[in-house]
């Protein structure tokens, strides 16, 4: 039987290249001989096991119908597992002594790189070493079965240079970790569970994620590669105002964070920053302490780094810091209601509005380049978030008179005092300012989640006028339908629906297919509380065309069908992929906004 180790011999490079008889030695022997077994004979001598000790193995394993294929393959691999440990082990030597050896080893055997048996021993020395010459990468890169085999190590020294390949592979990274966001967002079933919601997973957990954890490891400690993905995820922020790429930006800061990338954390300026915030986020509390740091990194910027605010107002864009910032915003107001205190005189509130202003901005100011912290409008202050607190009160009023005996008298006073339209400073300020109508759409939520159907409807009925559509954005629209639907039985009340549905979410329909989703989401779980006159309006109001996506289609007719039997219980779909192009189909990006060498 004759035993030759499978090579694929591309370009004549292969066994031949070490001197090591291999195909085609073996193809110019047969050809040429006068003899052909003889030759085989003679091939297999020269060229099978020559240890003393094995040969005599060879009749007893053929007598037993061993093929000597399989005997010189096992024996091969067994050999290649013990060199590749030990290539290991060398690796983990002092770099004077692994650097030569390694360097010595891979001259050696780079030649059989396109055997397949002997490409794990390559690929071994090639990962172990810290610096490999460019000869080597290039060889790599223009084949691509060899590139696909290469390990992330290795890769990593390739693409420090070759921007457009790391682009490549990154690319289906961002838009698989965007089209996981999207689905929480946009599951018309909550993933058949209201409480598996978009904000609860804690910045650990979230950084866990497969996409994070896998784009972590292609950085590596490579400060280049770092820099790279930074200028990929601002221009794809710019390109789409996607804000679950800021979410990315600082996941993955975190996330070398917890690796302990000490090459890369510590020149990024806005690691202390983040990892701060990520703390306050964590414990769901801003202390005095923590609310000091935060403040000095913003007052400390230093003249000539201003960009620095842009990657900030970044992570102060993340849908989750903005959850954060306004969520506190909203207890501290109740904590000075309770105390008699004046927003003017909380320095954490304050703090928290400056960061809310900065990250609603991030948008413009990294288009703009104008790196320049927004002031915050101080009526904002002294006149918007007073209205805001008397909104407050009135809540508290109804809530404590709804506790005591039943007066007729005093039920109606109460009614009139703490239950009319929303103050004129509320609607006026949510169109001039984001940080307002952040607040005025967060305290919407505080009002659905303690199910206050009043507080809900004076504030739902401007919200519409929230500057830049912010009311229409996905993260709020899933945040308040998940707190409207456990207040189904309001929807059979026509003050509720008109408030709810013509004022509020009627006014957005004309953002494309966003509003659309939440809306259909709605319906799913409260179609059997409207009204048949109501129900049959809002679906005709819903029925897509040929502008939607067919995303949409197929969720309104699979409504049509739970709407048309009457289910009961919610059956469980598996919601269709949605389309989403490669973000990085066009490169060079732009430039870093801070230089990390």
């Amino acid at each position: 039987m004759i035993m030759s180790t499978p090579a694929k011999n591309n370009n004549g490079t292969g066994l031949e290249d070490v001197n090591i008889p291999g195909q085609a030695y073996l193809r110019e022997a047969l050809t040429s001989c006068t003899d052909p077994l003889k030759a085989i004979e003679s091939f297999q001598l020269e060229n099978g096991v020559l240890l003393p000790s094995l040969r005599p193995m060879l009749p007893l394993l053929d007598l037993h119908g061993v093929r000597r294929l399989d005997f010189h393959t096992s024996l091969m691999e067994e050999l290649r597992d013990k060199l590749i440990a030990h290539i290991n082990e060398m690796g983990q030597k002092e770099p004077r002594e692994r650097d030569k050896k390694l360097k010595e080893l891979l001259v050696k055997s780079f030649p059989v790189v396109r055997v397949k048996s002997l490409r794990p021993v390559v690929m071994a020395i090639l990962r172990n070493t810290q610096h490999i010459d460019d000869k080597y990468l290039k060889i790599l890169v223009r084949d691509r079965e060899l590139y696909a085999d290469t390990d992330t190590e290795v890769k990593r020294q390739i693409w420090r240079d070759n921007q457009s390949l790391f682009g490549d592979e990154v690319s289906p990274l961002l838009s698989q970790y965007i089209r996981e966001k999207e689905h929480i967002l946009l599951d018309p079933l909550y993933t058949t569970n209201l409480n598996n919601l978009f904000f609860p997973p804690t910045p650990k957990v979230r950084r866990q994620g497969e996409v994070v954890q896998k784009g972590a490891n292609m950085i590596g400690t490579s400060v280049k590669l770092y820099d790279m993905v930074l200028q990929f995820l601002r221009t794809l922020f710019l390109r789409t105002r996607n804000v679950h790429y800021c979410t990315l930006r600082a996941e993955l800061l975190m996330a070398l964070h917890d690796l302990e990338v000490q090459e890369i954390i510590s020149i990024d300026p806005c690691h202390k920053f983040t990892w701060c915030l990520d703390a306050c986020i964590r414990e769901k509390n801003v202390d005095i302490k923590r609310s000091r740091e935060l403040q000095g990194f913003l007052d400390n910027i230093k003249r000539g780094q201003e960009q620095v605010l842009g990657d900030l107002s970044m992570t102060l864009c993340d849908p989750y810091a903005i959850n954060f910032l306004a969520t506190s915003a909203i207890k501290i107001l109740h904590h000075l209601i309770n105390n008699e205190g004046m927003p003017r005189d909380n320095q954490i509130l304050i703090l928290l509005l400056r960061m809310l202003a900065l990250g609603l901005s991030a948008w413009v100011m990294i288009d703009s380049q104008d790196f320049k912290e927004p002031k915050l409008d101080c009526q904002v202050v002294t006149k918007f978030l007073p209205a805001l607190m008397s909104l407050m009160v009135d809540d508290q009023c109804r809530s404590l008179h709804a506790k005591l005996p039943p007066d007729e008298r005093e039920s109606a006073l109460t009614t009139i005092e703490h239950s009319g339209p929303a103050p004129d400073a509320v609607e006026a300020y949510i169109q001039e300012s984001s940080v307002a109508s952040i607040l005025a759409m967060y305290y919407t939520l505080h009002t659905a989640r303690l199910k206050d159907r009043v507080g809900v409807l004076r504030v739902l009925a401007i919200l519409s006028a929230c500057k830049d559509d912010r009311a229409y954005e996905d993260p709020f629209l899933h945040s308040l339908i998940a707190l409207l639907i456990p207040m189904s039985e309001e929807f059979a009340t026509e003050d509720f629906c008109t408030t709810l549905f013509d004022e509020f979410i009627f006014a957005g329909l004309t953002r494309e297919n966003v509003t659309s989703r939440h809306m259909l989401k709605l319906l799913w779980y409260v179609h059997n509380k409207l009204p048949a006159g109501r129900l049959a309006t809002l679906m005709k109001a819903m029925q897509p065309t040929t502008a939607h996506n067919e995303h949409i289609h197929k969720l309104y007719e699979t409504l049509q069908e739970r709407i048309g039997t009457g289910a009961a219980e919610t059956p469980v779909i598996e919601a269709p992929p949605m389309e989403f192009d490669s973000p990085l189909k066009s490169v060079p990006t732009p430039g870093p906004h801070y230089n990390v060498q």
